[in-house]
């Protein structure tokens, strides 16, 4: 008995160091011994799961649940019963954890202890409320769970009841007041105060709520946190991946496109194994992103695919490929599919600027001009800068298309500020690269030269194959645009003529007088040899002016 006592003590001490493997191997051993108590199971598959070990985690669990239960004790095999479900919801095998939620519910209701277990059941039903957009309800339920974690010293259930009630808040557009409750976390999380899973929990839930909104800064800072955290702790698996993901978008965002690739093939080899983890699929998102933005087509389908086996949120990725393929008639048939399914505000944000990239590469003005209008509501709702810039730029773009082009250099330039502010060289270098489309039609050729030739430079250094030959060719089609020596405010005024607009809604569109605008018109006639403004409009359509 001594001997086994002190094996025991051996797999126990481990734990206490958060040497997972060890903790895992001794306690192998001690199963085989046939030693191991409900207490021990628990500590087995703690350590299995974070050590990657998942079958072994659930199976451990169950033992764990039955001991306790063959001892009466249903508050603990309520415990075993709730990270059961954890464990299946988070690898998507829904069926097995509501299963598990439920035998935990029914020991419970056999059980009149006032015990934390009930608020931790409360949180799968909460997440599942949210999920649904049963907002009132899952902020009442994770309210109840951190009141009751608070009230009985349970720091894992308070912590969950807290992220679970900023996101909801944030989902109910309260988002000052849920961003409020997620930086407190921080605290809490990086200070030792939880368990490790539920530290990898609440570090993954807040990571992914910040990109949600768009809050770089802190995502940012969380993911930081994370790494450290996983350097901390080198034999902890199921967190490092969803890490790596959210590490290369950012470093995406800010032209680190060779560092965000290593992280994310990284990531799509951390998350393959165990099977079933559901970051898998943004990770190969991701990495579709960076193919398709690098111009390797084959490989960004690739990815995408594999994406789309795991996420469910609507993401225009394919889309944009078909896009950039020159497959119009597919790009627009990917998008219009898109914008008819829900989404929280960020996945609904990159539909909305994709579908006006889209619509008005093919031509669909309207259609292009309501998902504008769509995205400038989103963001100025949530009011994070990187949104604001978003809809500013396609609010920019979409003017351009509809040949507002004095009114479209005010977003766009607005845009590229915030872009700059916020350190993103490739939208800003994107956003050049449509001011240059707006000095070309003013007929600023020098401006012209200036913003394609700084947006070039961008996408030379981060490899952005496809936009460094959109480029080219504007600027090849720039140059040989003949002119019949128009001034390029003549070039102005003869777009707006040819557009159909008459001299007095030119006048307010360009800040001049109307008998500065017939002046200008005259010209025009004079200097191309031209009777009419019929006969105007055809020499602008002949010579691409418009």
């Amino acid at each position: 008995m001594a001997t086994m006592a002190d094996a025991l003590d051996q797999g126990r001490r481990p734990f206490a160091r958060e040497a997972w493997a060890d903790v895992y191997a001794r306690l192998s051993v001690d199963e085989q011994a046939g030693v191991l108590d409900a207490d021990d199971f628990e500590r087995m598959a703690t350590a299995a799961y974070l050590i990657g070990r998942n079958g072994e985690s659930t199976n451990a669990l169950a033992r764990a649940h039955d001991m306790y239960v063959s001892r009466c004790e249903p508050e603990r095999a309520a415990r075993c019963a709730f990270w059961l479900c954890f464990q299946f919801m988070s690898s998507g095998e829904v069926a097995r954890g509501s299963g598990w939620l439920a035998r935990g519910r029914r020991l419970l209701a056999e059980c009149d202890q006032d015990c934390a277990e009930h608020g931790y059941l409360l949180v799968p039903d909460a997440i599942g409320r949210l999920a649904r957009r049963e907002l009132a309800t899952a902020l009442e339920m994770f309210t109840r769970a951190a009141a009751i974690g608070e009230r009985l010293g349970e720091r894992d259930l308070t912590a969950f009841g807290r992220l679970g009630q900023g996101r909801t808040l944030i989902s109910l557009n309260r988002t000052a007041e849920g961003i409020a409750l997620l930086d407190e976390m921080m605290l809490t999380v990086t200070g030792g105060e939880l368990t490790p899973i539920a530290s990898g929990v609440v570090y993954c839930a807040v990571i992914e709520a910040c990109m949600e909104i768009l809050d770089l800064r802190r995502a940012r800072e969380w993911t930081n946190a994370l790494s450290e955290w996983c350097d901390d702790h080198p034999d902890v698996v199921p967190f490092r991946g969803n890490c790596m993901v959210a590490r290369a978008e950012i470093l995406q965002l800010h032209g680190a496109w060779a560092d965000a690739m290593h992280y994310t093939e990284r990531a799509c080899v951390q998350l393959a194994l165990p099977a079933g983890q559901p970051g898998i699929g943004l990770a190969f998102y991701q990495l579709g992103e960076l193919h398709r933005l690098r111009g390797d087509f084959r490989f960004a389908e690739d990815s995408y695919r594999k994406a789309a086996q795991w996420i469910r949120k609507p993401r225009p990725g394919m889309a944009l490929l078909r896009l950039a393929e020159g497959r119009v008639d597919a790009a627009q048939a990917g998008i219009r599919r898109l914008m008819g399914e829900p989404g929280d505000a960020r996945t609904r944000a990159d539909v909305l600027s994709a579908c006006a990239e889209i619509m008005t590469a093919v031509g669909d003005f309207p259609s292009a001009r309501d998902a504008a209008d769509e995205l400038s509501t989103i963001a100025k709702d949530l009011d994070a800068p990187f949104l604001r810039a978003v809809a500013a730029q396609v609010e920019g773009a979409v003017l351009l298309a509809e040949d507002h082009v004095v009114r479209a250099l005010e977003p766009l330039r607005r845009a590229w500020s915030v872009w700059q502010e916020l350190e993103i060289p490739y939208q800003a270098a994107r956003t050049r690269v449509l001011i240059g489309m707006a000095c070309a039609r003013m007929g600023d050729q020098d401006a012209v030269e200036m913003e394609f030739d700084a947006a070039r430079c961008v996408f030379q250094h981060l490899g952005a194959v496809p936009d460094i030959a959109r480029v080219d060719d504007l600027s090849a089609r720039t140059h040989s645009r003949p002119t019949g020596g128009l001034s390029a405010r003549e070039i102005q005024v003869l777009r707006l003529v040819a557009s159909g607009t008459t001299n007095r809604a030119i006048a307010a569109e360009l800040f001049i007088s109307e008998k500065t605008v017939a002046r200008h018109v005259s010209n025009i006639f004079t200097k191309l040899r031209l009777s009419s403004r019929a006969a105007a409009t055809a020499y602008a359509f002949k010579q691409g002016l418009v």
